[in-house]
């Protein structure tokens, strides 16, 4: 009997979904993927975020064919992209953070509360998205399939998590405490002065 490998990302999605609170979790490359595939499988259009922000959060807006537009707002930690129920929250990781209906997004790079070095998630509860984000992620194939068996019918990205990143994370999920102040995010540049945004 062969070992399954990817196991560990499943267990480690188990456990940072019963921490976060949410039904399922999808573990990606970056909080950036997490928000750009959010972005691509609701269709956005139009989507307002804060003036303040990281610069990777607008242009995944843009890449999925979307228009950014700025709201001043002062946020600790998660804020919404607007009106769309995708929430940036990079800068919080905390036990029941997640809010049912909502797409959390949620960061592992080395400066965040997890720090794995990269990765991040989406938290959400919606049974139809977790079979798309699951066959986006892996550029368009169907887990457990052989490439040469699987069909295809979708366009996907090469945004899965590896092995080694979740069994780290796995690790580190053990001693993560209840409760993590939020980030601090004075560091962000006017995005709305930014020609690649206009």
């Amino acid at each position: 009997m062969s070992y399954n490998p990817y196991q560990v990302v499943r267990d480690f999605e188990k456990a940072v979904a019963e921490y976060g609170g949410s039904k399922y979790c999808v573990t990606v490359t970056s909080c950036t993927a997490a928000l750009f595939l959010c972005c691509k499988y609701l269709k956005v259009k139009d989507v307002e975020l804060p003036r303040f922000t990281y610069v990777s959060v607008g242009m995944s807006v843009l890449h999925a064919g979307g228009r950014v537009l700025f709201r001043d707002e002062r946020w600790s930690g998660a804020y919404q992209l607007r009106p769309y129920p995708i929430w940036d929250s990079a800068r919080r990781f905390t036990r029941s953070m997640h809010h049912a209906g909502r797409f959390t997004c949620c960061s592992f790079h080395w400066s965040k509360h997890l720090g794995l070095g990269q990765g991040g998630c989406i938290l959400h509860d919606d049974k139809l998205a977790d079979v798309w984000f699951r066959k986006a992620r892996f550029d368009g194939r169907t887990e457990g399939v052989e490439p040469k068996e699987d069909k295809f019918d979708m366009l996907g990205w090469h945004f899965y998590m590896s092995p080694e990143t979740a069994a780290h994370g796995l690790v580190k999920m053990q001693f993560m405490a209840d409760h993590n102040n939020d980030l601090p995010n004075s560091d962000y540049a006017d995005l709305s002065r930014m020609e690649i945004f206009k």
